[in-house]
């Protein structure tokens, strides 16, 4: 019987430049999608705290907003509080909904800079992201609609704007709109990171 010999044939110069290359990139690359990854994590976090800042500053700057109009006897006031109108209350609620979810997701958040590669729970993130996302958002407009309406007021239908008597209530209700809106964007910012994040695994 004859026996097969092998031959090992040596690789030329630009042959083992090619595997070396092939070798390196495909290490880099392991290396540089966890490195993205925890970079992302760490702007999601970032970008959680902000939006928790806006949502409470919105719900206590509604839920302190009242003022008192002086009239001739003391017995006789105007009185302007958020309560006053459900578009309001509602507002208040949500930001204090989201707000209070804000701060059981930087724990999750936390995690997912230790652990970049974490699946599951960014799924979990996004589900949750999306219905907050969904109840600030109606809260907001809702809000937003009684605030022009206080402002501008509507003829048609006999609504008179209360703005210019009850301009320290106004104020403050237009500015914790203000946060809220910013509260929103980060939200749709945190949904698109959570997303990208996702696809590169």
């Amino acid at each position: 019987m004859k026996e097969a010999v092998e031959i090992e044939q040596p690789l030329s110069s630009t042959q083992r430049a090619v595997v070396v290359e092939k070798g390196e990139s495909s290490r880099s690359r392991a290396y540089v999608a966890p490195g993205l990854n925890r970079g992302i994590s760490i702007i999601d976090l970032v970008l959680r705290l902000v939006a928790l800042v806006g949502t409470l500053g919105s719900a206590i700057a509604m839920g302190t907003t009242n003022e008192t109009l002086p009239f001739f006897t003391q017995f006789i006031q105007f009185r302007a509080e958020y309560n006053d109108l459900p578009s309001f209350t509602f507002f208040v609620i949500a930001n204090s909904v989201v707000c209070t979810y804000l701060v059981l997701s930087i724990p999750l958040a936390i995690v997912h800079v230790i652990r970049s590669s974490a699946r599951h729970s960014r799924l979990i993130l996004i589900f949750f992201d999306t219905a907050m996302l969904a109840l600030l958002t109606a809260g907001a407009s809702a809000a937003a609609a009684i605030v022009y309406l206080a402002h501008k007021g509507n003829v048609r239908a006999n609504w008179f704007a209360i703005c210019q008597q009850f301009n320290s209530f106004c104020e403050r209700i237009s500015g914790s709109l203000i946060g809220s809106f910013a509260a929103i964007v980060v939200m749709i910012l945190l949904i698109f990171l959570s997303s990208f994040a996702l696809v590169r695994h």
